[in-house]
């Protein structure tokens, strides 16, 4: 169903009386234009600052979609500068074992476009690659992706599309990267954030 055709809010549940966007012209006139230097950022080689964050970067989520667009995004990660850069505009993130499902890699068969976000825990970095991946069972640069003498079975390659800086407003307003917001901080919380849980109130 079309983002258009489910535009009709309903009469009674959790969603009545809710306004739903209805265009993106729309969207423009809330938001407003962005500034032309967020638009300029955008590119499609790795810079030295880009290298650097990568480098220093131990986690990233990868957002894939199958055939028919059904979504998922699953974190990646292993020690800092995980991800191998065969080139200015390819980089190569090994498989480490993890729970078999291998749903990613299933998406990634059907529809090979993935989005990036990689994060340096306790800096406001963010960095976004987006681009379109193949999976690899080996390849020579394999044996620097060689980790305690285990070298991955397989390796996603992206070509990249797009690299640009993220906005890091969302991670200073979650707190993500604040002592005091984590669990433990006092009082009940949820477990992650330290904060009371809007549904449970514990």
């Amino acid at each position: 169903m079309s983002y258009a055709a489910d535009l009709a809010t309903p009469a009674t549940g959790p969603l009545a009386g809710a306004v739903p966007l209805g265009s993106a012209d729309e969207l423009r006139e809330l938001l407003g234009t962005p500034h032309p230097i967020v638009i300029d950022k955008v590119h499609d080689r790795l810079t030295d600052d880009d290298l650097d964050l990568l480098a220093r970067s131990p986690l990233c989520t990868m957002a894939t979609s199958d055939a028919d667009g059904n979504c998922d995004s699953t974190p990646r990660g292993d020690g800092p500068g995980f991800t191998h850069v065969l080139d200015p505009g390819t980089i190569a993130l090994p498989d480490r074992p993890g729970n078999r499902r291998a749903d990613s890699f299933h998406n990634i068969l059907a529809n090979p476009r993935v989005g990036l976000l990689y994060l340096i825990p306790g800096a406001m970095d963010v960095l976004r690659i987006n681009g379109r991946a193949r999976i690899f069972t080996d390849a020579p640069f394999f044996d620097a992706m060689t980790v305690k003498g285990q070298r991955p079975k397989l390796a996603l390659v992206v070509e990249i599309d797009e690299i640009f800086r993220h906005c890091p407003a969302s991670l200073k307003r979650s707190g993500v990267w604040a002592p005091q917001t984590w669990a433990g901080s006092g009082g009940g919380s949820d477990g992650v954030t330290g904060r009371r849980s809007p549904v449970t109130g514990v």
